[in-house]
């Protein structure tokens, strides 16, 4: 029977936090220009006050096999298209709060388009398929079956530079609450 990719089993394995985001905290963006969803691309250091930019690894595609027999298994891996409505589900509560948002991957434009019909996404996804953006900042990342992702995590950025980071990121779905909760308490 194929997974519903809406659902995160309740044995879902969490990460631990191994430092790769400790060095981002007040980081300037880069000025690299990364493809969009909505077509053109999206230079993330010349947005004036608060973005989001949450980044997954892959998204899956219903009835097809995840990119490794064992990624359920992955502390991390499971749970992009649970994150990805979650934050479509609570984006105007994040607009109201002051932030636009972004999703990111390493999947190319293509793919992530497909994505963000399917899924009603009301915001762009970005793509690092290049990893000119993961290399520029040292994000952190993970190989699965020879192919860079990167791992769970979301930048606050303020203004081009990075504000807060949430890494690592658990549960997936529960995720745009946590970073809603954040921009309350934190107002710009």
């Amino acid at each position: 029977m194929p997974k519903n990719l809406l659902e995160l089993p309740a044995d879902l394995p969490a990460p631990e936090d191994d430092g790769a985001a400790a060095h981002l905290n007040g980081t300037r963006m880069p000025d690299i220009a990364l493809p969009s969803t909505a077509g053109g691309a999206v230079v993330l250091s010349q947005f004036s006050g608060r973005t989001v930019v949450y980044a997954y690894p892959r998204t899956g595609v219903p009835g097809e096999k995840a990119l490794d027999e064992n990624w359920e298994m992955i502390p991390g891996a499971r749970g992009c298209t649970p994150e990805s409505c979650a934050f479509r589900d609570h984006h105007k509560e994040l607009g109201d709060a002051g932030a636009r948002v972004f999703g990111l991957s390493t999947q190319d434009t293509a793919f992530q388009r497909e994505v963000a019909e399917r899924l009603h996404l009301p915001f762009q996804l970005l793509s690092d398929d290049r990893l000119e953006l993961t290399r520029a900042l040292s994000l952190p990342t993970m190989v699965v079956a020879d192919v860079t992702l990167m791992k769970r995590f979301t930048l606050i950025l303020h203004d081009g530079a990075i504000e807060h980071v949430f890494y690592p990121v658990f549960p997936p779905d529960k995720h745009a609450e946590a970073v809603l909760a954040w921009l309350t308490e934190n107002p710009a």
